[in-house]
């Protein structure tokens, strides 16, 4: 699967939800790429943003979308890797801030 494709394949499921991609293709093309390269490492598509341990039990609150990402986008309009956005952060209506890592430490250390 290519970026592009997979790019048509979310956007189709998330828009319905109420969640649009972040305006700037080329960045959302790339973190959907280090997802595609993820997929072929680990198995499953692990947020490229964070660093996964390789076990999918283990790493199952960073497949994306990410579990952090709904009160990611709720408080700051922006997941952490700034792929899923609301259409206000989208449309400049509010502020891009820096979107602190919700995951607990110790899940990520191995």
């Amino acid at each position: 699967m290519t970026p592009v494709e997979l790019y048509d394949m979310l956007k189709k499921v998330q828009e319905p939800k109420g969640y649009s991609f972040n305006e700037d293709k080329d960045w959302v093309l790339s973190i959907l790429a280090d997802l595609i390269i993820n997929k072929e490492r680990y198995g499953y598509m692990s947020c490229p943003c964070r660093l996964a341990s390789g076990r999918r039990e283990k790493d199952a609150d960073i497949i994306c979308p990410c579990r952090y990402r709904a009160e990611d986008i709720r408080e700051y309009g922006s997941c952490y890797c700034n792929l899923y956005v609301s259409p206000e952060w989208n449309e400049g209506k509010i502020e891009h801030k820096y979107v602190p890592e919700r995951r607990p430490a110790e899940k990520s250390n191995f």
